[in-house]
């Protein structure tokens, strides 16, 4: 039914609080609809029936530090909430974090670890979480870590191999969409994304249904990638 599927389909999120000052509601809870769980799955779901092997969500910024405290910590409750229903769903995926750990709440790191550790290699799908992540600090913290193991002059694929993604075996996404009606990727996997294809759409991420996914994959079919060829 489709042709030319990407491998991997990352997702900037955009959307929520805007979603939720449309109709009305609290902030906090445009994150809630659009980072439920189920909502997720949905996607997820049609990701892997599509042949979509990485599905990679951009849940917190680095910058997103700089929002109230009160939202920080209600945006925290949320991811925990969705770990936690991940870490019970009977469905096998694979689960990435990536990002920092080192400043995130110990409970949310312990559920992010507890996920990870699980022997789910074969998983048709593998979710990608990046929380607490900023494309320019992922590429210091890279250039930083070949210097701790005694590189002395980096390349290319030097550095790259010490990228949180090559770390965990992630291609490069092929297709990065961003919710919302933003045009801007705003620093997510700018060394990964360089040749990816990029998808926008006015829909908030709250109502960015598995449908909506299709149409994004079905785009990207039509398109040629000559990787600058």
């Amino acid at each position: 039914m489709y042709e030319n599927v990407p491998v991997h389909i990352a997702i900037i999120p955009d959307g929520n609080r805007r979603w939720a000052e449309k109709h009305g509601l609290e902030k906090i809870l445009g994150h809630k609809h659009g980072g439920d769980y189920s909502h997720v799955k949905d996607l997820c779901i049609e990701a892997s029936e599509m042949g979509v092997e990485y599905l990679s969500f951009w849940g917190f910024s680095t910058e997103n530090w700089q929002r109230p405290a009160e939202e920080i910590e209600s945006l925290m409750e949320i991811v925990k909430y969705d770990l936690d229903r991940l870490l019970n769903d009977p469905e096998e995926y694979r689960f990435v974090h990536i990002g920092r750990k080192d400043r995130l709440p110990e409970d949310v790191v312990k559920r992010i670890e507890a996920l990870e550790s699980r022997d789910y290699d074969d998983a048709k799908l593998t979710i990608v979480l990046a929380l607490d992540y900023g494309g320019r600090d992922e590429i210091v913290r890279a250039a930083n870590r070949a210097l701790e193991d005694g590189v002395q002059h980096l390349t290319e694929e030097t550095l790259e191999r010490y990228l949180d993604t090559a770390y965990h075996g992630i291609p490069d996404p092929d297709l990065i969409i961003r919710t919302g009606g933003e045009k801007r990727t705003s620093g997510f996997m700018p060394w990964q994304g360089t040749y990816a294809e990029l998808y926008f759409t006015e829909v908030f991420f709250p109502d960015f249904t598995a449908e909506h996914l299709k149409k994004a994959v079905m785009d990207y079919g039509r398109r040629k990638r000559r990787f600058g060829k």
